[in-house]
């Protein structure tokens, strides 16, 4: 019996064979750090945490692809053929000009083998012009939204200075869903604020959105943010999970996940340079063991306490 449902599960529906996603940066900037909303970002937010080597140093779009081509093919054994998503991670890709917007995603779509985009935005972030372009690219080629939701909860949105509610999340899901279009909701636990039911609250929010995949992300305090600067000024104030502790909680966000949700991740890495706390010292892979090994102690798996509504 599987304990989850994976990506790759997700994507057999759409692709044969192996699918890798690429990362594209293309300098995108967001309202809550332009100006438009607010200036410096979220609270946990230092946005050079985002941008892997291949995506580095102003390289065009179809140079990171390639780049990041030749970075993944160590995972694959010689003559295997794989297809790729140019993922469009780094900031908000749908906050600016459609026009250059559609440009860069056009220009990736240009490069061998790249077979669908993946688009990383916010939800106030998604005109109509956005959806109904988004809408007609998918009739000629896969494309999917990740969402940065990042809490179900209102005060908790507020607390980090995110911008939006989360009933702004859901109209940018509903619209997105209108339009056939899949969802990644990207979440992060251990945000300040969070009740102690919260990750079965969040589990039952998702549901209910019908997303077909969740990211999840563990709260990294990271140089250069607001955070960081809160946090050095009064660490006691944060409430920073131990490995052990976010393995329990994201084991009753699994409980109560329905399955036709795909997990992409179960935990984030950022560069070690930037990384002030938490410190666990293992890689992302372990992590997603000790939360195998949690259900498996519980006897349990994704959805065993899904609610039905």
């Amino acid at each position: 019996m599987n304990l989850y449902t994976t990506y790759s599960d997700f994507l057999k529906k759409h692709f044969d064979g192996k699918v890798q996603k690429l990362p594209v940066d293309v300098a995108n900037t967001c309202p809550v750090r332009d100006g438009t909303i607010a200036r410096g970002g979220c609270d946990f937010c230092n946005a050079r945490s985002f941008v892997p080597k291949c995506c580095q140093n102003g390289r065009d779009v179809l140079e990171q692809l390639e780049r990041g081509k030749a970075f993944f093919m160590r995972k694959y054994s010689a003559g295997c053929d794989v297809s790729y998503l140019a993922y469009f991670q780094s900031g908000t890709n749908t906050y600016g000009p459609l026009a250059r917007g559609r440009e860069l995603i056009e220009a990736a779509l240009e490069a061998d083998d790249v077979k669908g985009v993946v688009i990383a935005t916010r939800p106030d972030c998604l005109t109509d012009d956005w959806l109904d372009y988004l809408q007609r690219l998918s009739a000629q080629t896969f494309v999917m939204v990740e969402l940065g939701i990042e809490s179900v909860d209102d005060q908790v949105l507020e607390r980090v200075h995110r911008g939006h509610t989360f009933g702004t999340s859901r109209k940018a899901v509903n619209a997105l869903q209108q339009r056939g279009l899949p969802v990644c909701a990207h979440l992060i636990f251990g945000l300040p604020g969070e009740r102690h039911d919260y990750h079965v609250k969040t589990a039952e929010a998702v549901n209910a959105l019908h997303v077909d995949v969740v990211k999840l992300h563990q709260l990294q305090v990271l140089k250069g943010s607001q955070m960081a600067h809160d946090y050095q000024a009064a660490p006691t104030q944060f409430r920073l999970y131990d490995m052990k502790g976010y393995v329990y909680h994201v084991a009753d966000f699994l409980e109560h996940l329905s399955p036709l949700v795909a997990v992409e991740r179960f935990v984030s890495q950022s560069p070690a340079g930037q990384l002030i706390a938490p410190k666990w010292g293992v890689k992302n892979d372990v992590v997603t063991q000790h939360i195998m090994a949690e259900l498996r102690r519980r006897g349990s798996w994704q959805g065993k306490f899904e609610r039905k509504v």
